[in-house]
């Protein structure tokens, strides 16, 4: 009798143990997910401002470009793309790290799921041939519409993005996102009769609707461009390093720096490009100093939507570089004293609105999945 009963003492403390031990374990499993978590915050926040404040300057040195006497869309188009080489060192440091090396070993079928490379190749060839038809339809819109103009028509990425995630990507179809896709619509639409802004830059009605599809246009290939970028990640690279980040940035940079190099010599550009640097209005020097911390802060910018493409999602990282829509147009007025009429405002207004609709979609996203992830940690422990 006392056998047994020394058994079923030795059973309970086992069974304390065991249920003391794993829930250890699932403390530590949480401390280590709140842990990733920050790391990603971490991350994602420094993509952000790589993104906001590489855009926003990257814009404003284009519109200088034009102002002070530059007038080569190619040579506006080659910058966009051509700042690749800074990212070299970035790319050596991170191919070197033991983490990535440690990142692939744990990645189930890891070396079963590496695309071939002939289908890297052509993903870098259509996307720096995306890229440099992008680039050269913006370029077009900075030189032919007035930067606060500009800014708002780039507004419209965020309604394409939506139509091109929800294909492409499974992204969810909202009531807050469509009602976002029709106030960015409305937003272009008065942008579109308004014909007040062709007057103070002195061009004509025609470059001012050429202007404004090149920009629409520009905003939907890049929406297009940005959906596919995740669904690569998604589909075909199925790697989780920050190298694969510098990888589809540098590789379709260095094809559309080329792109751009065929496209300024084949239009005869570059045949005025040392006149044009001497009748710079602000010196040669500043002529080249612009060229080239445009090249870089376009490079800067891209790292960050592309980064926020990774840890997110195409759409979230148009969602950002939005952000820089109230701050660019502001900016336009301070520095190139661009006209705001009443439509403009109202057109402003309508973005911005359209915008925080976005912003609230994520925000109950974030929300839902913040809960999810609580109750699964209960079901856990109990």
């Amino acid at each position: 009798m006392e056998i047994v009963q020394d058994q079923q003492l030795q059973n309970t403390d086992d069974g304390k143990l065991h249920d003391s031990n794993r829930s250890t374990d699932v403390t530590q499993k949480l401390q280590h997910a709140r842990f990733e978590k920050c790391k990603w915050w971490l991350r994602v926040s420094l993509y952000i401002i790589f993104l906001l404040a590489g855009q926003s300057a990257a814009t404003l040195l284009g519109r200088l470009y034009y102002d002070n006497g530059g007038n080569s869309k190619w040579m506006a188009t080659f910058v966009q793309s051509a700042g690749f080489p800074v990212l070299f060192p970035l790319l050596f440091y991170f191919s070197t790290r033991k983490q990535d090396k440690l990142t692939n070993e744990l990645n189930n079928d890891s070396h079963k799921a590496k695309p071939k490379f002939c289908t890297i190749v052509f993903l870098y060839l259509a996307f720096g041939l995306i890229l440099t038809g992008d680039n050269l339809m913006y370029s077009y819109g900075l030189l032919y519409l007035p930067l606060s103009t500009y800014s708002l028509l780039c507004a419209t990425q965020l309604g394409f993005n939506a139509v091109f995630s929800f294909f492409l990507n499974s992204q969810k179809f909202t009531a807050f996102i469509f009602n976002s896709i029709v106030l960015l619509t409305i937003s272009a639409s008065l942008l579109a009769i308004d014909a007040d802004s062709e007057d103070q830059m002195g061009l004509s009605r025609e470059k001012h609707i050429i202007g404004f599809f090149c920009t629409i246009g520009a905003s939907a290939t890049f929406s297009l461009y940005l959906s596919l970028v995740q669904l690569s990640f998604e589909k075909v690279i199925k790697r989780e390093t920050f190298t694969v980040v510098l990888d589809m940035q540098i590789y379709p940079s260095l094809i559309a720096t080329c792109a751009c190099v065929v496209g300024l010599f084949a239009s005869g550009e570059w045949k005025s490009l040392k006149q044009e640097s001497k009748d710079y209005e602000k010196g040669t020097v500043s002529y080249v100093m612009t060229l080239l911390w445009t090249a870089v802060t376009w490079q800067i910018s891209s790292i960050g939507m592309l980064g926020l493409i990774f840890e997110v999602s195409s759409l979230f990282s148009n969602v950002i570089g939005t952000l820089s829509l109230p701050i660019v147009p502001i900016l336009a007025v301070i520095f190139f004293h661009d006209k705001v009429n009443g439509v403009k405002f109202i057109a402003l207004l309508l973005a911005v609105w359209g915008f925080m609709s976005y912003v609230y979609q994520h925000y109950i996203d974030h929300k839902k999945a913040k809960a999810d992830r609580v109750s699964l940690a209960e079901v856990e422990i109990c």
